[in-house]
């Protein structure tokens, strides 16, 4: 809805197909979900029930109604700006000297001539943990469907509530493994990912996932009819989330993001000491700045002929905030539709391409 003002209406506190809360998110993170880690020392290959409270799969694979705290779900549209602004024209600061060749971005160094150099070995590690963080398998959710088979609006709804439970578990599964674990406290991880998690499945889904998204559940979508009421009812909010997230898809389909970048932009993402309810915002900084470098140092290395690579990476960033803020206020039985739109939409620009 839209108030008398332009603005958009009151936030639903239904933020997507997947109930997680604060509390179950730290019980996961404390281990209490994990058999044999009741010391919190989490194991290398993070892997665990699907089925666990945390991630909101039941045993029938019933869509369940998500509800997330309201007050950590603020877009932080001018604190990801503001970060920028900080750190883009600063020098590196004493703490970050065992990366002595990294020099800060500006609008000068797009113009310097590209130059041959070797990429620093502590950039080199960092981005190695980060990449081996990740789990880069292929989405385990069934997204095969027989020819003619016509989809309805609750199946198409429940197979995204089943993608996003997987997605979501693997993000957890992300936090045990990342270099950094042990620098920050239970609380803040809680907090971070209760805040981020939207933004870190949107920001998988557009990269490492993007060929089973764009392709196998977009044939999925395609074999859904929407009905007339349900075009009727479409709402102004699914309409722009709809067109960002096609000019998003057509940036990151521009941009080819690496695994590597991939790896900085969703630590860099995820690491924001804007968000409520830290307690260690000023090592927060220090984790966000570190790997902003090492993000910089990486692409600038990797493209030496793409000056302006490292800042289009980070300005996604703040579009992928602004877009997963604005889902929260797409009704949930407005997804179907949405999604079935935005993906046919990304197919058919690719396959003109």
């Amino acid at each position: 809805a839209i108030r008398e003002d332009g603005m958009p209406g009151g936030r639903n506190k239904s933020i997507g197909p997947v109930q997680i809360s604060e509390e179950e998110i730290e019980r996961i993170m404390s281990g209490q979900e994990f058999e044999g880690e009741a010391n919190m020392s989490w194991s290398n290959n993070g892997d665990s029930d699907h089925s666990s409270p945390g991630n909101g799969v039941s045993e029938s694979n019933q869509p369940s109604p998500v509800s997330t705290p309201s007050s950590s779900r603020s877009v932080e549209l001018n604190g990801f700006a503001a970060l920028r602004d900080q750190y883009i024209g600063t020098p590196v600061s004493t703490h970050y000297q065992y990366l002595p060749h990294l020099f800060s971005y500006s609008a000068h160094s797009a113009l310097m001539p590209p130059q041959t150099r070797s990429l620093d070995p502590q950039s080199h590690s960092l981005i190695n943990q980060l990449v081996s963080a990740e789990d880069l398998e292929p989405l385990g959710t069934p997204m095969l469907i027989e020819d003619g088979y016509k989809v309805t609006q609750a199946e198409l709804f429940a197979l995204l509530c089943r993608l996003a439970d997987e997605l979501l578990f693997r993000q957890i599964a992300w936090i045990k493994k990342l270099p950094f674990f042990c620098e920050l406290s239970i609380k803040d991880y809680t907090c971070l990912l209760s805040s981020t998690w939207q933004e870190l499945i949107l920001l998988s889904s557009l990269t490492v996932y993007s060929k089973q998204i764009f392709g196998d559940l977009a044939d999925v979508t395609s074999k859904y009819s929407p009905s007339d009421d349900e075009l009727h009812r479409f709402s102004e909010e699914g309409m722009e989330v709809m067109e960002r997230l096609i000019y998003l898809f057509r940036k990151f389909n521009q941009l080819k993001v690496s695994n590597e970048e991939y790896a900085c932009m969703k630590a860099i993402n995820f690491l924001n000491q804007d968000i409520r309810g830290l307690t260690n915002t000023s090592q927060l900084e220090q984790l966000n700045k570190r790997y902003w470098y090492v993000c910089q140092d990486f692409t600038e290395y990797k493209y030496p002929h793409q000056p302006n690579r490292f800042p289009d990476l980070m300005m996604c960033l703040p579009e992928i905030r602004y877009i997963a803020g604005k889902m929260v206020n797409v009704p949930l039985e407005q997804l179907p539709l949405l999604f079935k739109a935005v993906l046919h939409s990304c197919k058919t620009s690719v396959s003109k391409e």
